[in-house]
C-alpha cells in the first residue's frame, strides 16, 4: 500500500527549513547559554566556622558563656531551692490538714511556675545577647567576603548549612580565606 503525501511539496520544503532554522536558534542559544555558565564560579563559606575562627568571634564566645554560666548557676539554685521545697512537702504531707497540703501545694507550683518563666526568660536573654554581640561581625565578615569574592571573580558564593548546601567540594569552601581577610581588617 502506497502512503499519500498529506501535506503539499512546498509546504513541506517551508517546514523542514523552519525546523532547521528552529535547531539553529536552539543550539547556538544553548552555546551562548553553556559558555555563560562556564563562565559561572561558585564558592560557599562556612559562617559558623567563620565567626567562631575570628579573634572578634572568639570574644564574644567567652563574653556569652560568662553570661551563660552566671544564669545557669542562678537556675541551679532556683531548681535546688524547689526540689527541697517539694521533698519538705512530702515528708510532711501526712502530717499537714488539707488546708495546709493545699496552701503548700499552690507555693510549689508558683516557684515552678517563676522558675519556668525564669528559665525562658534566660533563653531569649542569651539568643538576644549571642545576636547582639555576632551582628558586628557578620557586618565585618560581609566585607571580608566582598572582597575575597572579587579578587577571586565569583560570581555566586553560598553559606553553608544543613539546609542550603549539602554537599560541595573542598576546594570552593572559601571559610579560610575569609576569615584571614576579616583578621587583616582588624589590625
Amino acid at each position: 500500500m502506497e502512503m499519500k503525501r498529506i501535506l503539499p511539496k512546498s509546504m513541506a520544503h517551508g517546514m523542514k527549513v523552519a525546523a532547521l532554522a528552529a535547531a539553529l536558534t536552539l543550539g547556538s542559544m544553548m552555546g551562548a547559554a553553556q559558555a555563560r555558565a562556564a563562565e559561572v564560579k561558585i564558592g560557599y563559606i562556612d559562617m559558623q566556622k567563620a565567626i567562631s575562627e575570628t579573634t572578634a568571634g572568639q570574644k564574644a564566645k567567652k563574653e556569652l558563656e560568662k553570661e551563660f554560666n552566671a544564669k545557669k548557676e542562678e537556675l541551679s539554685k532556683r531548681e535546688a531551692n524547689i526540689k527541697k521545697m517539694q521533698e519538705d512537702f512530702e515528708k510532711k504531707k501526712n502530717v499537714l490538714s488539707d488546708e495546709a497540703k493545699q496552701a503548700k501545694g499552690a507555693e510549689l507550683q508558683t516557684e515552678m511556675m517563676k522558675y519556668r518563666d525564669l528559665l525562658g526568660q534566660s533563653q531569649l536573654n542569651i539568643q538576644k545577647k549571642e545576636q547582639e554581640l555576632t551582628r558586628p561581625i557578620l557586618e565585618k565578615l560581609q566585607d571580608s567576603i566582598d572582597k575575597v569574592a572579587k579578587e577571586g571573580g565569583y560570581t555566586v558564593i553560598l553559606e553553608k548549612s544543613e539546609q542550603s548546601v549539602i554537599w560541595a567540594k573542598k576546594d570552593i569552601d572559601l571559610t579560610d580565606a575569609v576569615v584571614k581577610q576579616f583578621e587583616k581588617t582588624q589590625k
